[in-house]
């Protein structure tokens, strides 16, 4: 199988909301240009362009064609696109280097929260017979999940508040962090709640925001970079739509991933996992075997800002970068879609001498 890693990454800063379109282009240029900088390339290098991004969260039809906008129309450029968050936009554009037609990718993802109320444009993705009518939003759902989590004793609302402690402290070294600073648990434990048992603290805040991360193949990997960050498994995996056919204090895909990826081994120094709620980063934890040793979420993660549809790729791109820098070894990146953790994807890379 061919060597592919990742070789750039860069983000828009994460911020409440942003002026501009609803197709992004104002977040990714900027983007673009920092990759081209460092990488020493132009649009012309790039072999396949693959796109995250959501119309229903853009309110327009076929916004992912605009945003285009911001690569350029000259000259042509081989591209597609996947509605979800652009983690699987990676997905796609790691198997097209795989068929060995191109050596290397740009990955971007986009998203502006600000444009619409976010918890009811998430609740459009439920099963549109049965669940979608009774009104529920994705902040409500994942309260649901929180609740039987508490209830069968798994973990506390000390636990959850512990998480978001550390996610802040974190983020501030983190230059594009919404959310960052010290805080204490019976600080945050006093707070009211926005959907019980949830408070503010246990919820991602609604983000604007972009990323891109350029892949490249094999020897072409090497000149790019100094240090790439070798995907040695990536896999994504899908549990029931149906919300009362599944255990929702657990992630059976996230776990069915993680073995495909790892083979047992979970021993990282780095994790970086995509858990817009607190007690979502507890039960990915177990899922995914991680233990005290691996630095959970080192940049403070959704927690401290979670631009929806690319959210999931800059987990894997602080992934990479922690590996690029030289901070890491083996790190494990991870990615979810739709309500309450249903679809999950897992990324294992590693540094090489």
């Amino acid at each position: 199988m061919t060597d592919i890693a990742v070789v750039g990454f860069a983000q828009a800063p994460h911020v409440r909301e942003t002026t501009g379109t609803t197709n992004g282009v104002e977040m990714l240029v900027p983007c673009f240009r920092e990759l081209y900088s460092k990488l020493g390339i132009t649009k012309s290098d790039i072999g396949f362009w693959c796109s995250g991004s959501s119309d229903y969260l853009a309110g327009r039809a076929f916004s992912f064609i605009s945003a285009v906008d911001a690569i350029g129309a000259v000259p042509p450029i081989n591209e597609s696109h996947v509605e979800m968050d652009a983690a699987w936009a990676l997905y796609e554009a790691w198997v097209k280097l795989i068929t060995g037609e191109v050596d290397t990718a740009l990955v971007y993802g986009f998203g502006k929260s600000s444009a619409g109320t976010l918890r009811q444009v998430l609740g459009l993705q439920l099963d549109p017979y049965l669940v979608a009518p009774l009104g529920l939003d994705s902040v409500s759902l994942a309260g649901l999940q929180a609740r039987f989590g508490l209830d069968a004793g798994k973990w506390t609302a000390e636990d959850m508040a512990q998480v978001a402690v550390r996610a802040r402290a974190a983020a501030k070294d983190n230059p594009n962090a919404q959310i960052s600073g010290d805080f204490d648990v019976e600080e945050l434990l006093a707070r009211p709640y926005v959907a019980d048992p949830l408070r503010g603290h246990d919820c991602a805040p609604v983000t604007d925001g972009a990323a891109a991360i350029v892949l490249a193949a094999g020897d072409r990997a090497r000149e790019l970079c100094e240090n790439p960050a070798w995907i040695t498994g990536i896999e994504h995996r899908i549990d029931s739509p149906n919300l009362g056919g599944r255990d929702l204090t657990t992630a059976p895909s996230a776990s069915a991933a993680a073995r495909a990826v790892t083979g047992g081994d979970t021993a990282f120094d780095v994790a970086e996992l995509h858990a817009p709620f607190t007690h979502q980063e507890l039960i990915l934890r177990e899922a995914l075997g991680l233990s005290d040793a691996t630095a959970v979420n080192p940049t403070g993660g959704p927690l401290t800002g979670n631009p929806m549809f690319s959210g999931g790729l800059e987990r894997i791109g602080c992934a990479a970068q922690a590996i690029m820098a030289g901070r890491a070894g083996r790190a494990l990146a991870h990615a979810t879609s739709g309500p309450v953790l249903q679809q999950n994807l897992v990324a294992v890379l590693e540094g090489r001498n």
